[in-house]
């Protein structure tokens, strides 16, 4: 079930068909040339390999999209160098190694639901909500007079992931993630 897509529609998330493989588009930006045409220069990721290459493209140029099966699945716990995954369909444990989630292993928490993409009968990634609620583990302590608006510091979350919070957050606060760039966004509520 692929489609054809040129570069002109390229963007971040996208996969492809490549060179005899699947690849993922990590990061793009559309370059208009002079006189010339466009060019599209792109980070992409082997999703066979994990290869991370840059390479760029004539603007134009086309490509066969890869669209995968999508599995509902619960994210259990890590064994290792393996994350443990629970198939909502039908209960079954799922392992996958930590090179083929990427990312996203900054955002897994217990019980997280998420869905696996598929691609002939194997998982090539996994596609997360787009904000997750985690803990703040360590950050600096706030002062009085610090406000919103007055720049950040940086905060270890439960995950492991490290990131600019506003001043007024502390430890055990838990706030709410962007999961497509990794930056926060609000307190959580509640």
């Amino acid at each position: 079930m692929a489609s054809v897509v040129e570069t002109s529609d390229f963007h971040s998330g996208m996969k492809i068909k490549w060179q005899d493989g699947i690849w993922e588009i990590l990061d793009c930006q559309h370059h208009k040339m002079g006189r010339g045409g466009a060019i599209v220069r792109t980070k992409l990721k082997n999703l066979d390999t994990g290869a991370i290459i840059e390479n760029s493209f004539r603007s134009g140029e086309r490509f066969e999209r890869v669209t995968f099966d999508d599995k509902p699945a619960q994210f259990l716990y890590q064994d290792g160098e393996n994350y443990v995954f629970m198939d909502l369909g039908n209960y079954d444990q799922i392992y996958i190694p930590k090179d083929v989630l990427g990312n996203a292993v900054s955002f897994l928490k217990d019980n997280l639901e998420v869905s696996l993409s598929m691609y002939e009968g194997r998982v090539v990634g996994v596609e997360l909500p787009k904000s997750v609620e985690l803990k703040v583990v360590d950050t600096s302590p706030g002062y009085k007079g610090d406000t919103v608006s007055g720049g950040g510091k940086p905060a270890t979350l439960e995950t492991g992931l490290v990131l600019t919070v506003p001043m007024f957050i502390e430890v055990g606060d838990v706030i709410v993630v962007d999961t497509r760039t990794g930056e926060y966004i609000e307190r959580a509520k509640g």
